[in-house]
């Protein structure tokens, strides 16, 4: 690349204060390297900006930089939200959990540490625990907040760090952008340090008490459990955290589980698959030859941090193939199920994000429930959440996002794809007691309110001209007005909710257009990728899915 003599020495400062800030030897090591190389296109990508206080934390390649996150980052991330903790609490306490990526367990105890060296009492656990666990951590212990070390469905390139509030939801304003404040005014030489052996000696950092698992697992049995027949499960959780947790209630609910041998050990490199998410075919390619060859009843996938759920259904009495089922069929199948046989006082509440289909409020309505759309992010579905514990009318019943995230209990504040297996499970046993498959209570909803479909693509902008183009992109379709052609169908109406007063919708980087059908496309960024996701819904309602 081409830079000024100017710009080329800012760089190589960045690079040389990162040096002497970075205490691993192996991250040092690579900047090291590419500035003894005077590799300036590596250099800047690694130093053109930092890793960003964003969606509920930071999330990024792994490596040496401050566009990377690695030891270094992960202290300094840590030292602004501990300056953050102490002006709000007097005594704060933080449980944190990590999951089977690469420098996870590092990144954690570095979290713990730089907490710790401020007085900060630190609840760790000493192995891997999906993100719902964390959250339910957070409650039980009523801490003050939570980090789990994670970058949940993306490559084995990244980590990331996400923050929860003392509610086991993700943060949310003020306290994000307060710490995001707090992060832009960390030095290197205002990060405060202790040991391992002084945190554990002055009573700051602690084991996590074994109880706290007995108690999700005993919570998860009551919101969800039952007495389930003999079905059969075929289960991956995709070399991440969700392996032990689900596999030790279907266990207690008597459910035969096979797991994928090949996906079981925990293992950051994703050795099996390209992407390590259940809504990649090829992530749940084994998971379905498995079940295949068991003739499974059903097939759960987990992604690294346990909170994203695919399922995979035979689509014969023989179960020789199976299909996967897309994230809105899943949410509307669960959605049906826990309204259906619901039998509370208060009326049910169900909320989904403004991308998860809108089949589910159609369901809500008949069956006297009452369905909630907030923005993308389970963070916003867990605010809705905090407000309807206060109500005296309506009470939570499920959360879902189109992009395979859900939760049916009350005591987790993110997606949780352990529960929501669980329910899955109990389900499929339901039906099958019935004598209908998942497909044909699929295909009976169809038959009732119409089709109801989606397209979902997504593309991928890298480095600091993917970010330029992404920018360009949004600007295009804010700039569309109704009447214009759009991929040859006419757009009605254009919503901007960068621009807010859309609904009870708060502001975002969203663009939504109308068009002269029933169709609507939903555009936005990722928040924890460098994507563009595009999302096509259409309807039919009176039709059914093989006469659309």
């Amino acid at each position: 690349m081409v830079m000024s003599q100017e710009e080329r020495t800012i760089l190589y400062q960045k690079a040389q204060d990162y040096i002497e800030s970075e205490r691993e030897a192996q991250f040092r090591q690579e900047v090291i390297d590419a500035v003894d190389e005077g590799a300036d296109s590596d250099l800047y990508e690694r130093f053109y900006t930092s890793l960003s206080f964003g969606t509920a934390g930071i999330r990024g390649r792994i490596g040496g930089g401050t566009n990377r996150i690695n030891p270094y980052i992960v202290r300094k991330v840590t030292q602004g939200f501990a300056n953050y903790l102490v002006s709000q609490r007097a005594d704060p306490v933080v449980v944190i959990a990590f999951d089977s990526r690469n420098f996870s367990d590092l990144f954690a105890q570095q979290a713990a540490l730089t907490l710790c060296a401020n007085g900060v009492k630190v609840f760790l656990y000493d192995s891997i625990r999906p993100v719902p666990m964390l959250s339910f951590a957070v409650r039980y212990l009523k801490a003050t907040a939570g980090v789990e070390i994670t970058a949940s469905h993306n490559p084995a390139q990244y980590n990331g760090y996400k923050v929860y509030w003392s509610d086991g939801g993700q943060v949310t304003p003020p306290h994000d952008l307060a710490i995001a404040e707090q992060i832009g005014g960390v030095t290197p030489g205002s990060i405060r340090n202790i040991s391992l052996a002084e945190a554990k000696q002055q009573g700051l950092l602690k084991a996590l008490p074994l109880e706290v698992d007995e108690a999700y697992f005993a919570m998860v049995l009551k919101k969800v459990g039952g007495e389930i027949g003999a079905i059969k499960v075929a289960f991956t959780p995709l070399h991440g955290s969700s392996n032990m947790p689900v596999r030790t209630l279907l266990s207690r609910l008597g459910v035969a589980c096979k797991v994928v041998e090949e996906q079981e050990e925990p293992d950051g490199d994703f050795p099996t698959v390209s992407l390590p998410n259940p809504e990649d075919p090829q992530a749940m390619r084994l998971a379905i030859e498995l079940a295949k060859r068991e003739k499974s009843d059903l097939v759960l996938g987990c992604d690294p941090d346990g909170d994203r759920l695919g399922i995979a259904i035979p689509t014969s009495e023989q179960k020789e193939e199976y299909r996967l089922l897309t994230g809105n069929e899943i949410a509307i199948l669960l959605a049906d199920f826990l309204l259906k046989n619901y039998d509370g006082e208060k009326r049910p509440a169900v909320v989904k994000s403004l991308v998860t289909s809108d089949l589910i409020d159609k369901i809500a309505d008949k069956e006297g429930g009452v369905c909630y759309t907030v923005l993308t992010g389970f963070k916003y579905i867990a605010e809705k959440m905090a407000q309807l514990e206060k109500s005296k009318d309506e009470k939570f019943l499920f959360g879902c996002e189109e992009s395979f995230g859900y939760l049916p209990v009350n005591d987790v504040r993110d997606k949780d794809a352990v529960s929501s297996a669980i329910l899955a499970v109990k389900m499929v046993d339901h039906y099958l007691k019935k004598g209908i498959t998942l497909a044909e209570r699929l295909d009976e909803i169809y038959s009732e309110y119409g089709f109801f479909g989606e397209v979902v693509l997504s593309y991928t902008y890298e480095g600091a001209s993917g970010k330029k183009r992404m920018k360009e992109i949004m600007e295009r379709f804010r700039a569309l007005q109704p009447n214009e052609l759009f991929g040859g169908a006419k757009v009605v109406k254009v919503e901007d909710l960068a621009q807010g007063g859309v609904g009870d919708l708060p502001p975002s980087d969203v663009v939504i257009l109308y068009f002269t059908g029933k169709e609507k496309m939903v555009v936005r960024p990722s928040g924890t990728e460098p994507k563009i996701k595009y999302y096509l819904f259409f309807d039919s309602q009176g039709v059914t899915k093989e006469e659309f």
